[in-house]
């Protein structure tokens, strides 16, 4: 065991030697650096899985509209990789191909209310909701939308007070099944089947971006993104039952049924299909190396735990006299990348700590771990060694 751990030790020192002690390109640099980095952001982007990689770079290049064999070997490709994510979801119903979650979730909102607009204009949904869907709302506001946003930190039982919030005059019921920050998760089967069965014409709404492949979704319309999952940067997907009725918020050339115009990106559609069909169970890995950490972070008396009701995948932790920028640079220096909280917010202080009951003093020194499956018991050891040499260097 000695010998294995001198080796591993031998290895890192080696890497690191070569990233930085000779002339390599970025993309040398970047390749090597992989090799020994111990890389925690992964609610922020995840590695591209190999299967991702090869699906991308086998597809057919031919646009799917076109009638020759290259563009109908491509239809075929995004038809497969709609088949690929209804059974993931484990559902019957509709999927479109976006560029991402912030057009899924700005589809999902403004596509729903334009549609509904005569029927109502009263929305319910969450003040902890990623910027795609609490931007939009805000717009709606301005448009003469009624917007009432719940916050976590107020109710006992969250899940209960949204499906109370519901009434006869709500259109859109929208929240995030996992939220980004701190992995606070709202159960969408609860809050969906008991929202329909009071009120069948609302229309649900889930941010499933942190919550795919990770725990069930369950609403009338869903976000993904493939990047989340080990897909490539670049393509997500709404999913919506067939019965639900969205108006298109960008127009064109009719693709996909005239919701979202635009020729559909096929190897990042066929590199999403991958990574859906590559993705593992973890819940039982992520279990434990939360574990791991929370009891290594708990013998900390200068570490806040802010993860609560949370997924096992992200953690969010506060240290007490340290500013998250500062810890983030100190762990990157060793190799160690985490977040300060939501990469969107670009190291702003997010309005969702909040909402969540997080102090402003407890936000402004927060740190976002998230585990993929190639994370180990060792990285949470090292990151530990990080946080304990950054609290002796920089807590005053």
């Amino acid at each position: 065991m000695s010998i294995e751990i001198s080796a591993a030790v031998f290895k890192f020192d080696v890497l690191r030697y070569l990233c930085y002690n000779i002339k390599l390109s970025n993309y040398e640099r970047t390749y090597f650096g992989a090799l020994y980095m111990i890389y925690l952001d992964n609610a922020a982007t995840a590695k591209p899985c190999a299967e991702a990689v090869k699906a991308a770079a086998s597809c057919a290049f031919g646009n799917p509209s076109s009638l020759h064999g290259l563009g109908i070997e491509a239809e075929r490709v995004i038809s497969e990789a709609k088949k690929t994510i209804l059974k993931k979801l484990g559902k019957e119903g509709e999927i479109y191909f976006t560029s991402g979650a912030t057009e899924s979730n700005n589809l999902a909102v403004f596509g729903t209310s334009n549609a509904l607009k005569r029927r109502g204009n009263r929305i319910v949904t969450t003040a902890i909701e990623h910027p795609s869907v609490a931007e939009p709302m805000k717009r709606l506001e301005e448009q003469g939308f009624e917007v009432v946003r719940l916050s976590p930190c107020k109710y006992e039982d969250f899940e209960q007070a949204l499906i109370d919030a519901v009434d006869e005059d709500t259109i859109l019921l929208s929240f995030m099944a996992v939220n980004n920050e701190t992995g606070f998760i709202t159960d969408s089967k609860r809050v969906y089947n008991e929202v329909k069965k009071k009120f069948p014409r609302c229309v649900v709404h889930v941010d499933g971006v942190q919550g795919f492949c990770k725990v069930p979704l369950h609403a009338d319309i869903i976000s993904l993104s493939a990047h989340k999952i080990h897909g490539l940067k670049g393509v997500g997907a709404l999913y919506k039952t067939k019965e639900t009725r969205l108006l298109p918020i960008v127009y064109g050339g009719g693709q996909q049924g005239g919701l979202r115009s635009g020729t559909e990106p096929v190897e990042l559609i066929a590199a999403f299909s991958a990574a859906v069909k590559a993705y593992p169970d973890l819940s039982e890995k992520f279990a434990l190396l939360k574990e791991k950490l929370v009891e290594a972070l708990a013998k900390l008396p200068q570490v806040t735990i802010n993860s609560r009701h949370a997924v096992d995948n992200i953690v969010n932790f506060s240290v007490a006299g340290v500013r998250s920028e500062i810890m983030l640079h100190f762990l990157e220096e060793r190799e160690i990348y985490v977040s300060s909280g939501s990469a969107c917010s670009r190291g702003k202080v997010s309005p969702v700590t909040a909402a969540l009951g997080i102090s402003a003093k407890d936000a402004d020194c927060a740190v976002r771990v998230s585990f993929c499956g190639e994370n180990t018991v060792q990285d949470v050891e090292k990151l530990v060694e990080g946080i304990k040499d950054g609290i002796k260097r920089f807590r005053r």
